[in-house]
């Protein structure tokens, strides 16, 4: 059985991480194939936004630790361990977590990496590495911090608790909560939504928003200014506002 379940859902990718036996637990097949999956969705145009999700049960219970355990220190610094983590926030696509069951250690680290997580209200989000003697390695210390805020961070973090959907909710770190029910499909309209609308401004509106995390407010004025000017040389802007001017649905070619 494939790790991935890759589909096309009209203008959306979709990625279904399949290990179900093991709660979606990252082994070193599962941490590389959403990113070699990821690369064929970049690559073709007509893909507008991506979905990632899980099973019922689980998003991703974390990283496979009887993998794990053996590992030394050398090991994990020259046989690049985890390098395949951060090719989905590389993603300049618009990638949404569909979040039911656990997302715990790496599984909430990787929902943490997408643009947006709709959480199913069956869905337990936390970083229990300190349980285990670790810390979180794939930015759970820092997405989780900027996510949250540092005191709710350090709880999570130094406790190892889990948190159920209404209080990620309520502290900020999922964007919505729906009924499991619903889950998938709820993900895969705002995937819908956002692919059907000008790819060039989507891909700016997201670098905007990304990078206001790691500077200072005037630079971001400065960038978040540029990328609007830069949108004025595209047929797309001539026709989204030719179309409110009259009153009809914009028909975007991006470009």
């Amino acid at each position: 059985m494939p790790n991935v379940l890759v589909e096309t859902r009209g203008s959306v990718g979709l990625l279904a991480l399949n290990r179900p036996e093991a709660l979606n637990a990252f082994n070193n097949a599962l941490m590389r194939e959403p990113g070699d999956a990821l690369e064929v969705f970049e690559r073709d145009d007509a893909i507008g936004a991506v979905v990632l999700t899980g099973s019922e049960k689980a998003f991703a219970a974390g990283a496979e630790i009887e993998e794990m355990q053996p590992r030394t220190f050398p090991a994990t610094c020259t046989g690049g361990f985890l390098e395949h983590w951060d090719r989905l926030a590389r993603c300049r696509k618009p990638v949404i977590a569909a979040v039911a069951g656990f997302a715990l250690g790496g599984g909430c680290e990787l929902a943490m990496s997408c643009d947006i997580i709709i959480a199913a209200d069956t869905a337990r989000f936390g970083e229990p590495e300190i349980s285990l003697g670790m810390i979180p390695g794939a930015g759970g210390t820092q997405r989780l911090t900027r996510a949250i805020g540092k005191t709710r961070a350090m709880d999570l973090v130094l406790t190892g608790r889990m948190i159920d959907a209404e209080e990620a909710d309520r502290v900020g770190l999922v964007s919505r909560v729906v009924p499991a029910t619903r889950l998938l499909d709820e993900a895969l309209a705002v995937a819908a939504k956002i692919a059907g609308l000008s790819h060039q401004a989507v891909l700016m509106a997201r670098e905007a928003v990304d990078a206001s995390a790691g500077m200072p407010l005037s630079e971001g004025l400065r960038l978040e200014r540029r990328l609007f000017q830069s949108l004025f040389a595209g047929e797309d802007q001539k026709e989204g506002m030719q179309a409110f001017i009259e009153k009809r649905k914009a028909v975007f070619r991006h470009r």
